[in-house]
């Protein structure tokens, strides 16, 4: 049996990952095709029909605005899983790169370098991506710059701890041996080898990036009116919550239940990738 046809296997064999999975796919196919499942504009008002409760016409209701509720969380689902995958993509690859630099030459480059990277772990995550934005300037794109220059150091420790232990393997010193070069060596032979933990990572951290990003948008420092981002649509339905409960009531579980699914894929992917479970 193959190593990926095992590993397919053994997370199939894991309900709540696959449950996530499914709760996933529900999500990302509401972002790819927001334009066609939403019944109505996002942004279109109508003050004639604010803070409508659920009701044929209005499966969700509408806010304060009269903006069709179920439009504006579908269309949301494209913002936050963007955010998330580009926060994560972009904090991957930077995250990468310094731990694996400091984690295969080691010695003084290692010291100076996860210094800075523990000088910026200091900080508590959010309250980096408030700072970051602070100075930038509220907004979408200066959000996924903040959640992902916070999330670096996660990667950056990650992947020096597994290149420091994936350096010192035969494998790794037969390939110095025959002289291969320090970038063959990083991206043929050790790097390969610690996608495993890196995959895991970065599904758990896209839950947080959505969970972040949702943050910054409640204190309004992320994307801004009129976009239909769910941490704004909760900050917005938060004034009308004993009148209209609805309005906070759907993008919060939007929230929740994409976190959620993104933990239980995550937690099944560690078990599937673990050598040691059978």
């Amino acid at each position: 049996m193959s190593q990926r046809k095992l590993i397919y296997l053994k997370f199939r064999r894991n309900r709540l990952a696959v449950l996530g999975s499914g709760l996933l796919a529900f999500f990302v196919t509401c972002a790819i095709f927001a334009d066609y499942l939403a019944p109505y504009d996002p942004l279109r008002a109508d003050l004639a029909n604010n803070l409508a409760p659920p009701s044929s016409e209005h499966i969700l209701g509408t806010d304060e605005l009269g903006r069709d509720l179920l439009s504006r969380v579908i269309h949301g689902a494209r913002i936050s899983l963007h955010l998330g995958v580009i926060s994560v993509g972009t904090a991957l690859v930077f995250g990468v790169f310094i731990g694996a630099v400091a984690g295969y030459y080691g010695g003084a480059i290692d010291q100076i370098v996860m210094r800075a990277v523990d000088i910026v772990l200091s900080f508590p995550t959010m309250l980096l991506a408030i700072m970051i934005v602070a100075v930038l300037g509220p907004g979408l794109t200066n959000a996924m710059i903040a959640v992902g220059i916070s999330l670096i150091p996660e990667y950056a420790r990650l992947t020096r701890s597994t290149f420091l232990y994936l350096r010192e393997l035969d494998f790794v010193q037969a390939a110095r041996m025959i002289g291969a070069s320090d970038p063959r060596v990083i991206f043929r032979h050790i790097l390969p080898n610690s996608l495993a933990p890196l995959i895991v990572q970065s599904t758990l951290n896209i839950a947080t990036a959505i969970l972040s990003a949702a943050a910054l948008g409640f204190l309004g420092l992320g994307a801004q009116p009129p976009l239909p981002e769910w941490g704004a649509m909760l900050s917005k339905g938060r004034v009308y919550l004993m009148v209209a409960p609805h309005v906070t009531l759907y993008p919060g579980l939007a929230i929740v239940v994409s976190v959620l699914s993104l933990n239980m894929i995550g937690d099944g992917l560690r078990d599937a990738l673990d050598p040691r479970m059978t």
